[in-house]
């Protein structure tokens, strides 16, 4: 009996893995999560691990409490480092007990890498603007920007506090508008309060957009609602604008009218641009296939790969094709993932038939303290209802109850004082 139990793959513990994994819980299979982390990252919230707001913990849970109580799936801790689709292995390198080029058997694959944010070439930039992709990189930020502050209280050169006291985020959509309207809040409802030598309301955010507006994805209406709230908060938006260098101390802008411009800023954000995992490419290389410019992996209606039904592939890194020749570009984000992932499953346990169909509940984004903007199936919100519907969905897509609670408290108490709890600076990350 036990050999004829399907050995399932899936790499990857995000959204779309995890919603593989759990959708096959009552499956005659045993499946082996494998995730570089031992831990799954609510993503949409790394922003608030960045600024204070919430702590690693309320948005990062262990992917083996998540599947304790899940008796067909383990979990193992490692990185893929190369498929072989004839013999439907996976190689393991990275685990925990120091070893590597571990093989791992499967009957069916499922591969949900991801993405990361794009620098566009210019991996230089990187260490100078930190990504908010994953939760070194939100820790990272949140020591950056606390110090920028602490550094300001004691300069006493004026240029120089300036440029302490200046924020650059670049890319305007959802996450760079989030972030750009966390920082200017904690600056002017938080910070100012605190500090004596320095006032923190005349810190200056910059979200630079090379877009002709912010939220590009959604509807032109609320794109200027939300860049309106952004003012209200003291950001200044740069639309038409591109960002040519990022050096310790300063950004280098330049307009459509090819003017440039340096800005004196210690503290840069990276949210622009994305590219696929580069299991993207490793799984088009093992299957003959090309990658797309932004390394996305084409894969047939049914999320499978041409000529291998046993493999499947879902999420940020794949584009799907639409049954007439062409690819379907479906957003980069966790609904996405989450659909992908059940459907996966049910192709897997033999319950599902035609092709993956995204099913859009909408579009949501916060910008600070009740603002937010909201298009839900053609209506259009704005203010309190919008960021009272961001909360509840997000509260409700956080995965576990305890998670739930201490995350809805702390949103709670900070909506009531001002306050933010988790400002702690780990010197060792700078």
């Amino acid at each position: 009996m036990a050999a004829e139990r399907r050995r399932v793959v899936v790499v990857g513990g995000g959204f779309g893995g995890l919603a593989v994994a759990k959708g096959l819980r009552r499956a005659e299979c045993d499946v082996t999560l494998v995730d570089r982390q031992n831990y799954h990252l609510f993503q949409p919230l790394a922003y608030q691990v960045a600024t204070g707001a919430l702590s690693a913990p309320e948005i990062a849970t262990p992917l083996r409490r998540i599947l304790r109580r899940q008796r067909n799936a383990r979990v193992l801790m490692a990185s893929v480092t190369a498929i072989d689709l004839e013999r439907r292995q996976v190689r393991l390198d990275g685990l925990a007990n120091g070893a590597n080029g571990v093989l791992l058997d499967y009957d069916e694959l499922v591969v949900a890498g991801g993405s990361a944010y794009s620098y566009f070439g210019h991996d230089s930039w990187a260490p100078y603007a930190p990504e908010l992709k994953s939760l070194s990189g939100a820790l990272e930020l949140r020591t950056r920007i606390l110090s920028a502050f602490e550094a300001a209280e004691v300069e006493r050169d004026e240029a120089a506090r300036r440029a302490w006291l200046t924020f650059v985020v670049v890319g305007a959509g959802p996450t760079g508008v989030e972030m750009a309207g966390q920082i200017a809040e904690l600056a002017r409802d938080v910070l100012h309060r605190e500090l004596r030598e320095v006032d923190t309301r005349g810190a200056e955010v910059l979200l630079v957009e090379a877009g002709p507006r912010v939220l590009s994805s959604f509807p032109e209406s609320l794109s200027r609602r939300a860049e309106r709230a952004l003012a209200k908060l003291g950001v200044t938006v740069r639309l038409d604008t591109m960002v040519v260098g990022v050096q310790p101390g300063s950004v280098s802008l330049r307009g459509t009218d090819g003017a440039g411009e340096e800005v004196p800023a210690r503290t840069s954000v990276w949210a622009a641009g994305v590219t696929a995992s580069p299991l993207a490419a490793t799984l088009a290389a093992a299957a003959g296939l090309e990658v797309d410019r932004v390394g996305r992996l084409t894969v047939e209606p049914d999320l499978t790969l041409p000529g291998h039904p046993e493999a499947h592939a879902l999420g940020d890194m794949v584009a799907v094709r639409d049954g007439s020749g062409g690819t379907l570009a479906l957003p980069g984000v966790a609904p996405v993932a989450i659909q992908q992932g059940r459907y996966t499953a049910r192709v897997i346990r033999g319950g599902s038939s035609g092709p993956f169909r995204y099913r859009d509940k909408g579009n949501l984004a916060t910008i600070g303290r009740s603002r937010a903007v909201a298009d839900i199936k053609g209506v259009r919100l704005s203010g309190f209802p919008a960021w009272a519907i961001w909360l509840a969905v997000h509260i409700t897509y956080l995965i576990g109850f305890e998670n739930r609670v201490l995350v809805l408290t702390r949103w709670a108490f900070s909506y009531v004082t001002r306050n933010r709890g988790a400002r702690l600076i780990d010197r060792t990350e700078l």
